[in-house]
């Protein structure tokens, strides 16, 4: 496999080895490796009797990432899987405990532009979203099957889409006379539905591809389900750090990581949410809206 020149630079990455304190001998679970940016750093710092567990719904990324860290100096053990599975793929590890936990909920670049995921609007490409092929349902799916006022209120919902029901009702009036099988064709009924709006810095259908894109991979609720299961397969003083890039997911770690705290279960790390500094954000633009949270296990 000849690796790509270009991928996906790892956000916060300093301060994810800071915060998630991997170290020789230590167990370290990457839930979303993607193109293992943060993994191969991780990996380098756990020795010879360290592990890698790593995770990805994407396969393609998967397979990148399996090469990229071929030759580190410790375990890896590498899954087809969703972070909400982590509790089934340490059963088939036959590790019940982890020293740590890393949850980057951003989505990589090559995803973004590349055709096969059908993200884009930039580009005209099949309408997918799909990032992990198990999936039943995609964007194709969504919008050409539900019905109008499901469609709205997904739209509203996931990206606060003010302008939700006017797209929906374009959708609706158009799929009537074809299918909306591409990006294109949804980007220019989205862009007509909401007209110009001068006060905007983004394109008009950014979210609408975002509100289809976490409906489509059921983001919400595998990050409830991570928030949920994660905390009890953590050692005592093992820590779990979620990197979150829209304000719905990290009220929700917010919320979650409050809860363990107050409980005794947990200790918060992350008074404030830990963010890019300035030089990170001029070489990577897209780490701008990043935000990490760090808890850590307490008790046994």
């Amino acid at each position: 496999m000849d690796l790509p020149e270009s991928g996906h630079d790892p956000v916060l990455l300093t301060q994810v080895l800071d915060l998630l304190a991997p170290a020789p001998g230590k167990t370290i679970v990457d839930g979303t490796l993607g193109r293992a940016g943060h993994a191969s750093h991780i990996a380098s710092t756990l020795g010879p009797t360290g592990r890698l567990i790593g995770l990805d719904v994407d396969p393609r990324n998967l397979e990148y990432a399996r090469e990229r860290l071929n030759g580190a100096p410790c375990e890896v053990r590498l899954f087809h899987a969703n972070f909400a599975e982590l509790a089934d793929v340490l059963e088939e590890v036959g590790v019940s405990r982890v020293d740590g936990i890393l949850a980057d909920l951003g989505i990589s670049t090559n995803q973004l532009f590349e055709a096969p995921y059908g993200m884009s609007f930039s580009v005209d490409m099949p309408l997918d979203m799909r990032i992990d092929p198990r999936l039943p349902k995609s964007a194709a799916d969504l919008v050409n099957t539900m019905r109008e006022d499901d469609l709205a209120n997904v739209l509203y919902e996931l990206a606060q889409e003010r302008c939700s029901r006017r797209i929906a009702r374009k959708i609706a009036d158009a799929r009537r006379v074809s299918p909306i099988n591409t990006t294109g064709r949804l980007a220019d009924l989205v862009r007509s539905a909401v007209g110009h709006q001068p006060w905007e810095k983004i394109d008009a259908a950014t979210r609408t591809f975002l509100a289809l894109r976490m409906a489509v991979n059921q983001e919400l609720e595998n990050l409830e389900a991570l928030l949920e299961n994660a905390p009890g397969l953590l050692a005592p003083g093992g820590r779990l750090a979620v990197i979150s890039f829209q304000s719905m997911e990290d009220r929700l770690v917010k919320q979650s990581f409050r809860m363990l705290d107050q409980t005794g279960a947990a200790r918060v790390l992350t008074k404030k949410p830990v963010e890019p500094d300035d030089d990170e954000i001029a070489k990577n633009p897209r780490s701008r809206s990043s935000k990490m949270r760090v808890i850590e296990r307490t008790g046994k």
